[in-house]
């Protein structure tokens, strides 16, 4: 509890001004901030000796010099940095639009999987099989069959386009996952918050929008950030089809050059991308568990 200064006597704030931490204390805290600091010096020198070694056996191996040539040049690298940096603005747009869809569509079909009674069954069913499909279908087939087969039916109205296709097998395949995300928050809410919620008067739909949804939803944020972060990273195979994004902008490089540096450059932007979603994602989970662990709302 804390306590301000305008809220003591003058005899207790006279008393807190004159406090001074024992002996004992000073001595802990002293061994505390050592231990802290030769900790990190043995982290240091540890990853530094780590560094040295493998840096030692890459360059000492005998074939380095043709793996240097072929896969870190660095006029190969700057050619291919602009056109990669603009083919990762078609990955991000894939990233936010199939973020969206997965999202909305993987709470449907976690409803539907978690509805009660035996008129809803077919609907059940379906879910389930459906979660179950594209859960074991390899994305890389989902999206050949979907990019590929789809304009070869030659059907009236429907789209051509490689990104299009391509982000609805991406929605297809990770809206399977994320149902199970989102079933399994639902499923986590103890069954007496809905009884309370029917107490008060809400009916099944009412309690499950206003109460089961909302901790399930709080309760899967960190799941559900790593499966966007999955999806950021397969928004790269949309390249199949044709669209240029980033990994096909440095594909066509690689094709006329011979030289494979635009696929490192292209991973990197990959790895540059996702390391603040990854970072967040670790911050959002550790927030959650210290108001878990200090008896707050999940």
């Amino acid at each position: 509890m804390t306590v301000h200064k305008e809220e003591l006597g003058s005899g207790e704030l006279e008393a807190a001004d004159d406090y001074v931490p024992s002996p004992r204390r000073l001595d802990r805290e002293r061994h505390k901030r050592a231990r802290a600091r030769r900790a990190t010096a043995i982290g240091a020198l540890s990853t530094l000796v780590t560094a040295v070694v493998l840096y030692l056996v890459v360059v000492n191996a005998p074939g380095w010099p043709r793996t240097k040539e072929t896969f870190f040049d660095w006029g190969y690298a700057r050619e291919a940095l602009p056109k990669v940096l603009e083919g990762l603005w078609l990955n991000i747009r894939l990233l936010l639009i199939c973020g969206a869809a997965v999202l909305v569509l993987g709470m449907l079909i976690a409803v539907a999987r978690t509805l009660r009674g035996p008129v809803f069954f077919p609907l059940r069913f379906l879910a389930a099989a459906y979660t179950d499909f594209f859960r074991g279908l390899p994305l890389i087939i989902n999206l050949m069959i979907v990019v590929l087969g789809v304009p070869a039916l030659r059907l009236q109205g429907v789209t051509v386009d490689p990104v299009l296709l391509g982000g609805t097998a991406l929605t297809l395949t990770y809206s399977a996952y994320v149902a199970e995300v989102f079933r399994a928050g639902i499923e986590s809410v103890h069954p007496s918050q809905r009884a309370a919620a029917r107490s008060l008067g809400l009916n099944n739909r009412q309690a499950l929008r206003y109460v089961v949804l909302p901790q399930a939803v709080r309760r899967q944020v960190p799941p559900l950030l790593n499966d966007l972060v999955s999806l950021q990273k397969d928004t790269g195979l949309v390249s199949i089809g044709g669209a240029v994004d980033a990994v096909r902008a440095a594909d066509i490089i690689v094709g006329r050059s011979l030289n494979y540096t635009p696929y490192i450059v292209a991973g990197l932007v990959f790895v540059a991308l996702t390391i603040p979603m990854t970072r967040f994602t670790d911050w959002v989970t550790a927030r959650l568990d210290r108001r878990q662990a200090h008896g707050g709302a999940v």
